[in-house]
């Protein structure tokens, strides 16, 4: 039973680290970090329409994420306000919402420390599956793009001058961010589900000469940091999402430690 738990656990984590690589990249050339905030703080908001619309929260949470997504860019072509006020806002805004709408919610029954920090280990087969699907997807999707990817990405307006559709590919990755964001909540939770994209990228940026070569090498360290967590959790009994996210900052430590010498 304890060995099913560890392998559907492994499994799922490996999936998500899988596509968290080439799509934490994009977020870190991008500074795409306050956004991915963002969408997680707007899970919470899911949950209560889940629970609201008697929807599960797998669900609930998945649809609020791409509605947030889909907002967040219009809002951003706007120009209203400077992108990371309007992130900084809509942030803390779809985390109190969320809270309130929890609290006003009749009957509600949320495990709050498993959304805000992960329960990797209560994965099911269905949700394992979900994943695999979405990092399949995702793969395939950033694979297809990938050049046109980081060609908006060094220098978008060339990019538009050459024909590419810089509008359509920004809110295809978004979206692909929101929906790995919101499957990613059930490993890491909504707080640090940023993290496990950013970190393992960060550090593979220290360590790779090519946009391929930090893709790879970030998918490989989140995929590491997720045995790293799994195994301190099992070993001395630790919350599995927190114990993943400091065995990715442990890695992006020593990428320090390596690019220095």
């Amino acid at each position: 039973m304890i060995l099913e738990v560890l392998s559907w656990a492994l499994l799922g984590g490996l999936g998500l680290a899988l596509v968290a690589g080439p799509l934490g990249s994009l977020m870190v050339w991008q500074r795409l970090a306050y956004f991915g905030d963002t969408l997680a703080h707007g899970a919470l908001l899911g949950v209560a329409a889940g629970l609201w619309l008697e929807l599960g929260s797998g669900t609930a949470v998945m649809l609020t994420s791409l509605a947030l997504a889909g907002l967040l860019l219009l809002l951003q072509r706007s120009r209203a306000l400077p992108a990371d006020t309007l992130l900084g806002i809509l942030s803390h805004a779809a985390l109190a919402l969320g809270l309130v709408a929890l609290a006003l919610t009749p009957g509600a029954r949320v495990n709050m420390e498993a959304l805000l920090f992960g329960d990797l280990l209560t994965m099911t087969p269905g949700e394992v599956a979900a994943i695999w699907a979405l990092a399949t997807a995702g793969l395939a999707t950033l694979r297809w793009r990938w050049n046109a990817l980081v060609a908006i990405t060094v220098q978008e307006d060339l990019a538009r001058v050459e024909g590419v559709s810089v509008a359509t590919l920004k809110t295809v990755q978004r979206l692909l961010l929101a929906a790995v964001v919101a499957i990613g909540i059930k490993a890491v939770g909504a707080l640090l589900i940023t993290a496990l994209l950013i970190i393992p990228a960060a550090a593979a940026r220290r360590l790779a000469r090519t946009p391929e070569q930090m893709a790879a090498i970030a998918s490989g360290l989140a995929m590491t940091a997720i045995l790293i967590g799994l195994a301190t959790s099992w070993w001395l009994d630790t919350p599995v999402g927190p114990s993943i996210v400091v065995g990715a900052t442990l890695l992006f430590a020593l990428s320090l430690a390596v690019r220095a010498r």
